[in-house]
């Protein structure tokens, strides 16, 4: 897995920092990489990678390429790529995306899904679940008969 500085690249050309101080609230979008040291709350619309340091905080539902979790996000990550949650990292809510990485030290409450997610896609039905059925004999058991002592 590629570390938050090699996705990010040497230079920060494509990549926007939320400081520590802001607070964003609302809806944001964008095709670039987005580096979280503050807080962003709300709907995250990425087409490339979300990085929360260990001092950024989301709240908020995430649609990304990739994800690396080293903060704190409270809300679903829907990822094209991948999701890796670092041993500082804290995650409460669902995980949908081809790979996932929960590094030891990880703390991790939701629901991971790694199933398709192409957009425009709808995932294949999953085969009905053939249960074996037991059948119990028809006929009594023979009653167990003592014998008759002489008078």
């Amino acid at each position: 897995m590629a570390t938050a500085k090699e996705l990010s690249g040497s230079n920060n050309v494509n990549n926007t920092v939320v400081g520590p101080s802001i607070l964003i609230s609302g809806r944001l979008t964008g095709d670039e990489d987005l580096t979280v040291r503050g807080r962003v709350e709300g709907e995250l619309t990425l087409s490339r990678t979300l990085i929360v340091e260990p001092s950024g905080v989301v709240k908020a539902n995430v649609a990304v390429k990739n994800a690396i979790v080293s903060g704190v996000v409270v809300g679903n990550i829907n990822a094209t790529e991948s999701v890796e949650l670092t041993r500082e990292g804290r995650m409460v809510g669902d995980i949908r995306a081809p790979r996932v990485i929960i590094v030891d030290g990880a703390s991790f409450r939701g629901r991971v899904d790694m199933g398709d997610v192409e957009p425009g896609r709808l995932p294949a039905e999953r085969p009905a679940l053939v249960r074996a059925t037991t059948t119990r004999p028809t006929t009594t058991p023979a009653r167990l008969t003592t014998p008759a002592r002489p008078p």
